[in-house]
């Protein structure tokens, strides 16, 4: 009887730090969990300026040892961050499956892995993309709301802008095919793909100048790709502005956004996005 008492004891005491701990670690609404994400989010700045010093021969020769403790305190710390988020939730396999679980993993493994595969320390750079957090942190209502309607727009616009990409390239397959023709091996169309390439390069009026067209015919072309390319440019930005402007005419009003954009993360699945108010979580139906 006192062993089942003392058990229940230890799992309330257990249920109690990690609901306390899931505050802190997922949620920015609390002042513990804004300190967290703050400090977070300077680690990773920080981590990220230790990866682009390495990078530099003269500052990693001399400096050498300090980035390397510099990177296993971090490597540390977001192992340990790793570990907190897989035990603070109900359902871990949503954290680790998710987006940012798995550029947690990628960004926290290389060290370790660095000293059983070569050339694997390469995936530190992964860590910038933890700085995508800042928008959480920071509650950038207007930012986030914008944001949305430009991945609705995009989505909504996908299969226009597919189909102007297959036609460009068509078109690219063609003047290519006729420059190679018209040009010769010593203005660089050595070959089709070749000369492809230098047809999407100057059709997207990027312009390397590494092959040029010698002809007078080649020239002609040349000129009428580059002011197709000024036409070309447009057009996808176009496709999205129209579907934009269709998202923001049908979207929500700014106080139902501002609902939406609570740090509440559910202690079962780690779901975010829940309204103001919510008691339970909209994905798995878990008390929040």
């Amino acid at each position: 009887m006192n062993y089942n008492r003392q058990h229940l004891a230890d799992q309330v005491k257990t249920a109690k730090w990690k609901k306390k701990l899931h505050e802190i670690i997922y949620e920015a609404d609390t002042p513990m969990g804004k300190w967290f994400d703050l400090t977070l989010f300077f680690v990773i700045i920080l981590s990220v300026i230790l990866v682009m010093l390495e990078s530099v021969k003269e500052i990693d020769t001399e400096y050498h040892d300090l980035l390397l403790i510099l990177e296993w305190i971090i490597t540390i710390f977001f192992t340990i961050e790793y570990i907190a988020r897989i035990v603070t939730i109900r359902k871990p396999q949503r954290y680790i499956f998710s987006f940012y679980g798995i550029i947690d993993l990628l960004s926290t493994i290389p060290l370790y892995l660095s000293y059983l595969i070569a050339g694997s320390q390469v995936f530190l750079a992964l860590r910038a993309f933890r700085l995508l957090r800042i928008f959480r942190i920071l509650k950038l209502v207007k930012f986030i709301g914008e944001a949305s309607q430009l991945k609705a727009a995009l989505k909504a616009s996908r299969t226009k802008i597919a189909v102007f990409i297959y036609v460009v390239l068509i078109l690219s397959v063609i003047m290519g095919t006729v420059m190679y023709l018209i040009e010769d091996d010593a203005a660089g169309f050595t070959s089709i793909p070749r000369s492809i390439y230098w047809t999407i390069v100057t059709l997207t009026t990027v312009g390397y100048g590494d092959i040029a067209p010698q002809t007078t015919v080649g020239q002609f072309i040349a000129t009428v790709i580059m002011i197709l390319g000024y036409g070309i440019i447009a057009v996808p930005t176009g496709i999205v502005t129209v579907e934009f402007n269709k998202q923001s005419g049908k979207g929500k009003s700014v106080v139902n956004q501002a609902v939406d954009l609570n740090t509440q993360a559910c202690p079962s699945c780690a779901t975010e996005g829940h309204k103001d108010g919510a008691k339970f979580c909209y994905s798995c139906g878990s008390d929040l």
